[in-house]
C-alpha cells in the first residue's frame, strides 16, 4: 500500500505532476481467531494504525483484501459488530460525556441505554464526570470516554488503537480485567500499544517494523525463540535482524 508523502497536497494532480509516494505496508497478512487478544506493536510510522484502517475499510490497499466475520470490508453490517477506539478521539466536545455515550449507544440500537452507559462508565471510571462537557475533560479522560464508547453493547470484535495512553496504572489494570472478561465471553480483541509490559499480557504479538511483519507468535514463544526475558528485548533483537 502507498500513501502521499505531502500531507498538505490538495486538488487533482496534473498528468505531468509527480507525487512522491512511499510504501506503508508490504506483504502484511494474518488471521485473528475468535476469542484471541492480539497485540500489534512497533515504532511510530511502522503501519499499526494503517492496519486498523485497512481492516475497517477506512482506506484501500493497492493489492489484497480485508475480511471480518468472513465479510469483505467495508461492510455496514460487519461494522455494527465492531467496537472501535481510534488513535485520535472522535468526540462531541460541546456535549456531556453522557450525551456522547447516549448518541453512540442509539446508533448501535442498544435498548437499555442508561444501564449500558452506567456499565461502561464504571469500567473506565468516568461515572462522576458524565454530566460534564467533554471540552472540559483532560486528555486521559477523553481516551477513557473513547474506550467506553468502543465497549458499548459488548461487540464481537474490539479494535483498540493505543487504548491505555494517558491512563494511570490502577485504571489500566481495571481496563485489562475488562478485556479479559470480554475474552472469556469469546470476544476478539485487536489492539495496538507502545507499552511493552502490555505486550506481555496478550495471547499473540505481531511486531511491525519498516512496513512489514518481523515476528508473529505468543509472547512466550517469541521470548524462547530469541532467547530473551521480555517482549521489548524480542523487538530489539528482531529489529536488528530485520535491518541486516
Amino acid at each position: 500500500m502507498t500513501e502521499n508523502a505531502d500531507d498538505n497536497y490538495f486538488g487533482t494532480p496534473k498528468y505531468d505532476e509527480i507525487i512522491w509516494a512511499r510504501t506503508v505496508l508490504d506483504q502484511v497478512s494474518w488471521q485473528l481467531p475468535t476469542g484471541q487478544l492480539l497485540g500489534l506493536i512497533g515504532p511510530s510510522g511502522s503501519g499499526k494504525s494503517t492496519v486498523i484502517k485497512l481492516a475497517l475499510g477506512m482506506t484501500q490497499a493497492d493489492t489484497g483484501e480485508a475480511y471480518i466475520f468472513e465479510t469483505r470490508m467495508p461492510n455496514r453490517k460487519a461494522l455494527a459488530q465492531i467496537g472501535y477506539m481510534a488513535q485520535n478521539d472522535a468526540l462531541y466536545e460541546t456535549l456531556t460525556g453522557y450525551d456522547n455515550l447516549k448518541f453512540f449507544a442509539q446508533m448501535r440500537d442498544i435498548k437499555a441505554v442508561d444501564h449500558e452507559i452506567s456499565r461502561v462508565a464504571q469500567i473506565v471510571d468516568l461515572t462522576a464526570a458524565l454530566n460534564q462537557q467533554v471540552k472540559g475533560y483532560s486528555g486521559g479522560m477523553k481516551r477513557r470516554l473513547s474506550l467506553a464508547i468502543a465497549l458499548l453493547g459488548e461487540p464481537d470484535l474490539l479494535i483498540l488503537d493505543k487504548p491505555t495512553v494517558g491512563i494511570d496504572p490502577a485504571l489500566r489494570l481495571q481496563i485489562w480485567e475488562e478485556l479479559r472478561r470480554q475474552q472469556a465471553n469469546q470476544k476478539t480483541i485487536l489492539m495496538t500499544t507502545h507499552v511493552m509490559d502490555e505486550a506481555e499480557r496478550v495471547d499473540r504479538v505481531v511486531l511491525l517494523f519498516d512496513d512489514r511483519i518481523i515476528a508473529d507468535d505468543s509472547p512466550a514463544a517469541l521470548k524462547a525463540q530469541y532467547d530473551v526475558a521480555t517482549v521489548e528485548q524480542v523487538f530489539l533483537k528482531a529489529e536488528v535482524e530485520a535491518t541486516r
